[in-house]
């Protein structure tokens, strides 16, 4: 692979994140920079990223050599020389508003036009941080799973003022180099992963506060149900898949059912007969009921496979 022929990427934090986006992009063949404050953790990215690299090797998960990447990354120990033309830079420094503000304060002076400042934010918006920068239409949020080397998902949030084009220019990126980008309509707080991950969470306190379940077996409950389905097909279409007559048909059995356990809670988001149809319009384009059939003999055959696969590990 050419390592010239993909625009360079700037990192500024040399955490987690940070070494999970530069292995991502690494391995797409786009030279990455790396910056951090701290030069401890600056010296450790490199071998940090390569022990991950020949992991990802011993899988079958990488098409070249470890060491081939790994010369791609390069820690830069001053942040004028990691934003020098870079394409996009990706910001992961920690969770707190004025610090973001700080640094993105920086990197708009810094980097030149034309290049994306993105955070790695996960429930921070954009508008939060760069809000009062001269450059804040090419700002936004490109928040990863973690780490993104192996969760592909990263969630692109512009900001009311970012700029559509700075918006099309980090998902091109994004999906260039391997990842799948998912659009949001509007910022929200914690944006959608967390937000599904965190109602996950609450109610699985609440169950174990209410003496209904314990730790380990709620697990279970997630690792051989929930997470082997959710790993084939999402809420929407497990919803779409378990009656023939799809979404509607689900939302007309199980809706008062769904709102009566959300009233347990406090919680009051009815499922609307608009709000439903929204629903099955969108699931209805993707998968005319015709098909539906043919969608239940696949999501099946998805299941068999992970099902042996996880007894072919013990799992």
């Amino acid at each position: 692979m050419d390592d010239t022929a993909k625009p360079a990427v700037a990192l500024v934090g040399a955490g987690s994140i940070g070494i999970g986006w530069a292995i991502v992009f690494a391995r797409a063949g786009h030279p990455v920079r790396m910056f951090d404050v701290s030069a401890a953790a600056l010296e450790r990215a490199p071998s940090a990223a390569l022990e991950r690299l020949h992991a990802l090797a011993q899988a079958g998960l990488l098409t070249e050599q470890p060491d081939r990447v790994a010369c791609r990354i390069a820690p830069v120990a001053a942040l004028p020389d990691a934003v020098a033309g870079a394409s996009i830079v990706l910001e992961q420094v920690l969770e707190k508003p004025d610090l973001k503000r700080e640094v993105f304060a920086e990197l708009d002076r810094l980097a030149p036009a034309g290049v994306v400042l993105a955070s790695s934010s996960s429930s921070i918006p954009a508008s939060v941080f760069a809000d009062g920068l001269a450059g804040r239409a090419r700002c936004l949020v490109a928040h990863p799973g973690n780490p993104p080397f192996l969760i592909p998902v990263v969630e692109i949030v512009p900001a009311p003022f970012t700029a559509p084009a700075t918006t099309e220019h980090a998902r091109a990126l994004m999906q260039g180099a391997g990842q799948i980008p998912v659009l949001l309509g509007r910022e929200v707080r914690g944006f959608v992963y967390n937000r599904l991950q965190g109602a996950m969470l609450r109610e699985a306190y609440c169950l174990l506060r209410d003496g209904v379940i314990s730790v380990a077996d709620l697990d279970r409950i997630v690792t051989h149900g929930l997470g082997m389905r959710y790993s084939v097909i999402g809420p929407f279409e497990t919803s779409d898949l378990n009656y023939r007559g799809g979404l509607a048909e689900h939302a007309e059995r199980m809706a008062a059912n769904y709102a009566a356990m959300g009233a347990e809670r406090g919680q009051n988001d009815p499922w609307t007969p608009d709000l439903v149809a929204k629903a099955v319009g969108e699931r209805r384009e993707m998968l005319p009921l015709e098909g539906w059939e043919d969608r239940v003999a696949w999501r099946d055959r998805e299941l068999m496979a992970l099902l042996a696969f996880r007894r072919s590990r013990g799992v």
